[in-house]
């Protein structure tokens, strides 16, 4: 049936300004924006844009801004057949900073995105039964995400996990990682989770040693400008950072994993999909904003040429 992303829905709030404020500061910027993001819709829409077939899977609280996601994710081609509309909660939100070099720094509010429980993947079993690839992120509860990898990979589908934001304690992951396939943290997430800040093929090479050690198969370790290291039984590599022009860097990551998704569910083998889901993730730096940055395949395709 294609990809499934179960995960969270927000409205972004976004102030762009030449810098960040510190604690205690109040810094001027330079204008603002407000649009569809969370993880989980993000990787829908990038999937989406490129092409692929994709269906997301979550909540938006009964409001204005559940309204407005619902709006945007229409308007880049995204299915809110399967978006719960949550009676209690209000849509999440987050709050973003963006500095003149494309850093950026986020305030999340989850509301209805912390609501998702186990009766969302019950309520869509159909839907996650047929995936062959799942896209999961920790922006919803721990326990709806096992429960959708557990049927997914019941029915022979693969999961992917983006482990972001990274939890507090490394052994919080250890039951989600057994039934993961493909892990794809960032570097912060990979020095969270093991230890090892991953400045360096060889120091990335160490870190993917410690996620399948517990269990993933296969472990694509983002370190930024500095390129993505990828190890499975099947081999491994290193992709080199494309040269682009950064303006933000908000939805890069989430990027990455809709096309490394899209890449995999189309038949490329790993180092391939890798490749393509690292051109994604540098074009989503070269425009403002988190699901509007998403690619066409179109552009992902001339700058892999």
């Amino acid at each position: 049936m294609g990809i499934v992303v179960f995960g969270s829905i927000n409205v972004d709030i976004t102030v762009y300004g030449e810098r960040l404020p510190g604690p205690g500061e109040t810094v001027h910027g330079d204008r603002s924006a407000i649009a569809l993001g969370g993880k989980g819709c993000n990787q829908a829409v990038a999937v989406a844009r490129l092409g692929g077939q994709v269906k997301l899977v979550g909540r938006l609280g009964d409001d204005a801004f559940g309204a407005l996601a619902r709006g945007e994710l229409a308007a880049f081609g995204v299915s809110d057949a399967c978006v719960a509309r949550d009676p209690v909660n209000a849509t999440g939100i987050a709050v973003i900073g963006v500095d003149a070099g494309g850093e950026n720094c986020i305030s999340i509010v989850g509301g209805a995105n912390l609501g998702v429980d186990e009766s969302d993947v019950d309520a869509r079993l159909d839907v996650f039964e047929e995936a062959d690839i799942l896209l999961v992120q920790l922006e919803i509860p721990r326990p709806a995400i096992r429960h959708a990898a557990k049927v997914v990979r019941a029915t022979g589908g693969r999961v992917i996990l983006d482990p972001a934001p990274a939890p507090a304690h490394e052994h919080d992951l250890d039951a989600l990682l057994a039934i993961t396939d493909i892990i794809t943290p960032n570097e912060t997430e990979t020095e969270a989770l093991t230890g090892i800040r991953p400045a360096t093929p060889e120091q990335a090479e160490q870190a993917a040693a410690v996620f399948q050690g517990k269990g993933v198969a296969c472990a694509v370790i983002k370190m930024g400008a500095a390129g993505v290291y990828y190890s499975s039984d099947d081999g491994s590599g290193f992709v080199p950072p494309f040269a682009v022009h950064a303006v933000d860097s908000v939805a890069a990551g989430d990027c990455f994993n809709g096309g490394l998704a899209h890449a995999l569910a189309r038949g490329d083998g790993l180092g391939q999909a890798v490749r393509f889901a690292a051109a994604c993730g540098a074009l989503a730096t070269t425009k403002p904003g988190a699901s509007a940055s998403a690619p066409n395949l179109a552009a992902v395709q001339r700058l892999l040429t």
